[in-house]
């Protein structure tokens, strides 16, 4: 969990390389509910179309979907999702039909400053939803997505007056989370600040070492 542009996005594809697990972000889950040909992601593709946000239900629903591939079985990571209470507790209702917990909830903390600093190096794909930064994550070529070839844009709410206003909304609608997890013990905080190349060392302290 973390602010838009806190680099969590970052930190979820580096843990998911250092242990072997899967990778599961809002975006992918949505697309690949969309690709499979699933009812639920019919109706989430419908929503997204148009521009506006999936409502929780179809969220949910689909989060239940991916949670049931063979692939989650020795460990997963989420990147953007709960993203409510109503998510987290339907997380954890999903978790306990499977006999699973959530181990870890990794919290990243950043400054507003370091953000729009992160944001301002930032490019999207509008065709595929794919994100790059152009210091840490750069495309192969430049301005163009690795993966489907479209053209990388600069996002509106990517400008500091819209970051400092979505940094606000996050804080106000996270606390509930942070607070339900806090009292499992389960949150475990890491810098935002961080360069890439310390982030790995800065994880195995919190996470353990991988299995070799």
């Amino acid at each position: 969990m973390g602010p838009p542009g806190s680099g969590k996005g970052t930190r979820a594809k580096i843990i998911g390389k250092m242990y072997d697990i899967p990778v599961i972000t809002t975006g992918d889950m949505l697309r690949e509910a969309f690709a499979r040909g699933t009812e639920h992601g019919k109706v989430a593709d419908a929503y997204m179309r148009k521009g506006e946000l999936v409502p929780d239900e179809i969220v949910i629903a689909i989060v239940e979907e991916r949670l049931r591939q063979p692939d989650i079985e020795s460990g997963f990571i989420l990147d953007g999702f709960p993203r409510s209470v109503r998510q987290a507790v339907a997380l954890d209702r999903i978790l306990k039909g499977q006999s699973k917990t959530i181990d870890t909830v990794l919290n990243v903390v950043a400054k507003p400053e370091t953000i729009i600093n992160r944001l301002s190096l930032r490019r999207s794909c509008p065709r595929c939803g794919a994100v790059y930064h152009l210091k840490d994550m750069p495309p192969k070529e430049d301005g163009v997505c690795d993966e489907c070839g479209g053209p990388l844009i600069q996002r509106e709410d990517d400008k500091e007056e819209i970051i400092r206003h979505r940094f606000d909304v996050y804080e106000r609608r996270t606390f509930p989370i942070l607070e339900l997890y806090e009292s499992s013990g389960k949150i475990k905080e890491i810098s935002g600040d961080l360069e890439i190349d310390e982030i790995p060392k800065a994880l195995e302290e919190i996470l353990g070492k991988p299995d070799p």
